[in-house]
């Protein structure tokens, strides 16, 4: 039988490395099995899925021009169904009513002058409590 892209072989592992295991195919050929084609799952060490003079089924994904043999047990395996996305409910959202005075939209003006007010206000806020922390000038001492 001809190895052949496609086929299912059967065959023994020969050796195991960090990125994949080596298969003793018939006819005296030998083939690997890329880590990302062991299983569906994460693989981070091959050793976890593979042992030594193992037996098994891979299916042929590539053999290149020097004749280098391309095996999975990925492609073979039943492929695990995706979760389904939680489906979100569908919510009408509430316009939001204005106050009366707040019908007119802030200009530009109004809004940097709140901003500069309330970054002045935190900044206030952030110095006396690093100052007390520190026993800096503002801190109450005891006497």
């Amino acid at each position: 039988m001809a190895i052949e892209v496609g086929s299912i072989v059967e065959g023994e592992v020969t050796g195991i490395t960090n990125f994949g295991a080596f298969l003793q195919l018939p006819e005296g050929k030998t083939g690997l099995i890329h880590i990302s084609e062991v299983s569906n799952v994460y693989v981070k060490d091959v050793h976890d899925f593979l042992k030594e003079h193992q037996k098994v089924k891979a299916k042929v994904v590539s053999i290149d021009a020097r004749g280098k043999i391309g095996l999975s047990l990925k492609q073979l395996e039943e492929k695990p169904e995706a979760p389904a996305k939680p489906v979100k409910p569908k919510v009408n959202p509430v316009p939001e009513k204005k106050a009366p005075h707040q019908a007119a939209p802030l200009s530009f003006e109004d809004k940097l002058s709140k901003f500069m007010k309330d970054s002045d206000d935190r900044l206030l806020d952030l110095r006396r409590n690093t100052e007390s922390k520190r026993g800096g000038r503002g801190a109450s001492r005891e006497r």
